[in-house]
């Protein structure tokens, strides 16, 4: 029911609802021309009538009008040339993405490749001449009809991914495409996944990486590798055990640039030197216990290290929930952060090769994402688009309050409050869980979580914390959840509710939990332990921690998260830790969300959950997604998306009405 508060208050803030899905845009994904000039970006919309995201490439300059320069509906991905001409791009066409190019402003598209399992993202090699790209190839001599119906057969732990599913066949490889004569080359071969390409300043080497190590299944590594332009053998760079890409070469080609860890522990990942000389590594970022953030991730915002125009590598780290930009030297030392401002999150960078400029996206409580010169030698953004405005017609989201919570054993909880300004007294709150563990909240407007505006405007509140486990707090914080998962992060969810019950801002007998992955667990294993929330939404959930070897995609990885407990002899240790192990205590009324494709979480958590709680006659609803991968509330289809806010929006509705 609605709450009767008015629509406006002291600031632009017309009610936002779960089906503004279709209305918000985004942009993504910047290039920028050498000389800082023109940046091309991806502007993104959900459409109703076609249900899948429409992405279109535009350009924009501090001195140029923002406007389209491909029709769309599917482009992505953009680089531009470096004589700054043309811009290489991925389109798809039919089933599957190809390499196109087109002019920098605009004009005729040329389709680069017709490969039957689709290219990968461009990289252009420093002369202009090739593009360089990975992109899947099937080995072995099968037919594509054959390897559709063929046994799939597994040696490894790492023989599926969330959002692709099992390999079978496939490997991803790099290949050129060579822009003169038009031929296209495989470049490198092997039963191993290459990572995005970087290609040398001289053009001689292109560098990537890649889990090669026969053991690298077992034991997560990955490392950093070089193989010539023409192709060939790699070889290893550096001796960090844990790197992820995309790499950045320094000037002198002697070295790149990774992100990650020498260990594969758990813990913040540090921009790295890795040199090719098999010289020690050196980590640039470690002295300052916050963790890099490379992008490119589902959810996790961030940008790839860049080199500006004076030797300086730019890149982005996460604190207190905020994603910002800094710069340091290949020699270390203090970063200087560039943009002045902290409640901002950063979640793209385009640096210029030969001026001090980049292109940002930058997203705050005001909007859900504009883009923005930035002259890398003075602390300021200039936005350059309006694309929250032009999208809601000059609506706003409700802004977040940033809070800080005591724990009674000392520690500090940082988060938000979502209250509308209208709101009066007591009111119902929703506390929504972060996944992960390790990621983060960040106080901005939010285009995957709309329900929680639309809850603000029906009275709700809505509390999104950092609990022990989240990144951005630094390292000690990260890894005290490790081997403690719901348990201890518990209080950190609890106590802040007591003191906004304290405060007289929460009915304590209308409250109300959700969450999404980590999230999920936590949803499960509260109110297996407390009957204190009305009603309960569980999203992607993990609720039997002894079921994720093997079922996982990282399945290795998360039983370090779950700590010392072998998932092999010491099954009942994971067990007696998982929420199913304590599911009969539940009385929540409980909604399960959950992907139909999902190999991060399998889906199979969520109908154990499900079952166990229909069977003990608690109010539950069991909702599948077919072809939701674990990421489908950000890159799913559209209509997905929108059902699963409006479900949880109507499961509230139900068990926990707004007004008493």
């Amino acid at each position: 029911m609605e709450s009767g508060l008015p629509l406006k208050t002291g600031r632009e803030t017309d009610k936002i609802t779960v089906d503004d899905l279709y209305c918000i845009e985004t942009p993504t994904a910047p290039t920028i021309t050498a000389d800082g000039t023109v940046a091309v970006y991806v502007r993104q919309r959900s459409d109703r009538d076609t249900d899948s995201t429409i992405r279109r490439l535009h350009a924009v300059g501090p001195d140029r009008a923002d406007a389209p320069i491909t029709e769309g509906p599917d482009d992505s991905a953009p680089a531009i040339s470096p004589d700054g001409t043309l811009v290489a791009f991925l389109r798809k066409i039919g089933d599957v993405p190809q390499l196109c190019t087109a002019g920098v402003l605009g004009g005729e598209v040329t389709v680069l490749t017709d490969r039957e399992l689709g290219a990968g993202a461009p990289v252009w090699s420093p002369d202009g001449s090739m593009i360089i790209f990975a992109a899947p190839v099937r080995r072995g001599s099968a037919s594509a009809e054959d390897a559709k119906s063929a046994p799939i057969v597994a040696d490894d732990l790492l023989f599926k991914a969330d959002g692709i599913g099992r390999f079978g066949p496939l490997r991803t490889h790099l290949h050129q495409v060579d822009l003169v004569s038009g031929k296209v080359g495989q470049l490198t071969d092997g039963d191993w996944q290459a990572g995005m390409p970087a290609v040398s300043p001289d053009g001689t080497k292109i560098a990537f990486t890649a889990r090669i190590d026969a053991d690298s299944d077992r034991r997560m590594t990955s490392a950093a590798y070089q193989v010539p332009i023409q192709g060939g053998e790699p070889t290893r760079i550096g001796n960090s055990s844990h790197v992820s890409g995309p790499l950045l070469w320094l000037a002198d080609g002697e070295a790149v640039i990774g992100v990650g860890r020498q260990d594969a522990g758990i813990g913040n990942a540090r921009l790295l030197v890795l040199r090719t000389d098999g010289s020690p590594d050196r980590d640039l970022t470690g002295h300052l216990d916050r963790n890099v953030m490379p992008g490119g991730s589902v959810a996790y915002p961030g940008a790839p290290p860049a080199l500006t125009s004076d030797g300086r590598i730019s890149f982005c780290i996460r604190d207190r929930g905020w994603t910002h930009l800094y710069l340091t030297t290949p020699a270390g030392g203090p970063p200087t952060k560039i943009i002045a401002g902290d409640q901002q999150r950063v979640d793209g960078v385009a640096v210029a090769a030969a001026a001090p400029v980049a292109a940002v996206i930058i997203t705050d409580d005001d909007s859900y994402g504009e883009l923005a010169f930035v002259r890398l030698d003075q602390p300021t953004a200039r936005p350059v688009t309006t694309i929250t405005e032009d999208s809601l017609d000059g609506r706003r989201p409700v802004a977040l309050q940033q809070r800080e919570f005591a724990i009674s054993d000392g520690q500090t909880v940082h988060g938000w409050l979502l209250r509308h300004p209208a709101t009066e007294g007591p009111a119902p709150l929703l506390l929504d869980v972060h996944g992960g563990p390790h990621n983060a909240w960040t106080g901005v407007a939010d285009a995957t979580h709309l329900y929680q505006q639309e809850l603000a405007h029906r009275g709700w509140n809505v509390l999104i914390v950092n609990p022990r486990g989240s990144d951005g707090y630094g390292e000690a914080f990260m890894q005290a959840v490790v081997g403690g998962w719901g348990t201890a992060d518990q209080a950190d969810f609890l106590e802040p509710i007591d003191q906004l019950i304290d405060e007289g801002l929460v009915d304590p007998d209308r409250l109300a939990i959700t969450g999404y992955s980590y999230g999920g667990f936590t949803t499960c294993h509260l109110t297996a332990r407390t009957d204190r929330f009305a009603a309960a939404i569980a999203g992607g959930l993990v609720c039997d921690l002894n079921a994720q070897l093997g079922a996982s995609d990282l399945g290795v990885e998360l039983t370090r998260a779950f700590g010392d407990a072998d998932p092999v002899t010491g099954q009942q240790q994971l067990i007696t830790r998982s929420p199913i192990s304590a599911v009969g205590a539940v009385t929540t009324p409980t909604l399960v969300l959950h992907g139909e494709q999902d190999h991060r979480c399998p889906v199979n958590q969520a109908e154990r959950w499900f079952g166990a709680l229909r069977l003990h006659e608690v109010p539950t609803r069991l909702v599948i997604y077919p072809g939701g991968a674990h990421g489908f509330l950000i890159t799913g289809r559209p209509s997905h998306r929108a059902d699963y806010g409006r479900r949880l929006v109507d499961w509230l509705d139900h068990y926990v009405p707004t007004l008493p």
